[in-house]
């Protein structure tokens, strides 16, 4: 029997897809968010870093994939080179993200490039096998005090106010400190995937204060370039729904993945009407610096 005639519950899950999602922060630690059209496709209403599939037109670098939706998203543009006129930028972003331009074209023709190696890698997570659309993303962490940055209309770099995509696949972008967002999160005002959630409370750990500083930059370097950022998350769901209808979705190194007894690396997830996620509630008893196992650099995503 093929996997186009299995009952739902029996057919094979659907392949992840490689993307990739760029966490940008400013010089007053706080981080680009942008909220995605509710009539998208995938993640509809959410609230995310910028971010998208992998094209052709990315020669394969993921990096490239995060900068590119970044520009599409957002207007913030993080190449180095002269910065072209606001109207050109605005011009280019509407035909890459329309695909009537390569942005690797657009790059050539004004002399600007894509600033690779200010991203730094900071996990990898796949979509859980029972959901109906899968994706395997690489996710990034920049500071735009170390990048170059073009593409926003006035003011000092980081000063620069990002702007939506006119509703094409986000309707609203800004910048705000991770604390902020989680507590509009918690407060019901916005909404938040588990992976979202997940590095916002590693990074408000870091980030603290509205002024970043070397050693914050050196920190999260440090965990970029540790074990932490190599991981790949592939949540699984533990058991049915507790008393209260949260889901717990287990992480790599819980104890019920092998991890050591007594470790909880792991989310409580409260779904509301619509599959909408309402709540999320961290377990995690260990220390991501010093006690997270080394491990051989994954693969990533599958182009």
């Amino acid at each position: 029997m093929s996997t186009s005639t299995l009952p739902a519950s029996e057919a094979a899950p659907p392949t992840p897809r490689p993307s990739a999602s760029v966490v940008i922060v400013n010089s007053r630690n706080e981080v680009l968010l942008v909220h995605r059209n509710p009539q998208a496709r995938s993640f509809g209403g959410v609230h995310v870093f910028p971010g998208g599939n992998a094209s052709a037109q990315d020669g394969g670098d993921l990096r490239v994939t995060g900068i590119r939706e970044c520009f599409e998203e957002s207007g913030l543009l993080l190449a180095s080179g002269s910065t072209p006129e606001d109207s050109v930028l605005d011009a280019a972003r509407n035909a890459i993200h329309a695909e009537k331009t390569q942005f690797q074209s657009f790059l050539t023709q004004h002399g600007l490039t894509a600033d690779v190696q200010a991203l730094l890698p900071f996990t990898q997570w796949i979509t859980p096998v029972f959901a109906p659309r899968r994706f395997h993303t690489q996710f990034y962490v920049a500071f735009l005090g170390t990048a170059s940055a073009t593409g926003f209309s006035s003011g000092a770099r980081e000063d620069r106010i990002p702007t939506p995509d006119g509703g094409q696949e986000v309707i609203a972008a800004r910048f705000l400190h991770p604390d902020a967002v989680l507590a509009e999160f918690r407060a019901g005002e916005i909404t938040l995937m588990p992976p979202q959630f997940y590095i916002l409370h590693t990074l408000a750990g870091i980030l603290r204060g509205d002024a970043t500083t070397a050693e914050q930059c050196a920190r999260v370097e440090e965990l970029a370039l540790s074990a932490f950022g190599r991981m790949v998350f592939n949540p699984r769901r533990l058991g049915p729904p507790d008393v209260q209808g949260r889901v717990v979705l287990t992480y790599e190194g819980d104890h019920t993945r092998g991890g050591p007894s007594g470790r909880l690396h792991r989310a409580l997830v409260l779904t509301g009407k619509g599959g909408v996620t309402s709540e999320i509630t961290l377990e995690r008893n260990f220390d991501i610096f010093s006690e997270i196992e080394v491990d051989p650099v994954p693969a990533p995503p599958k182009l």
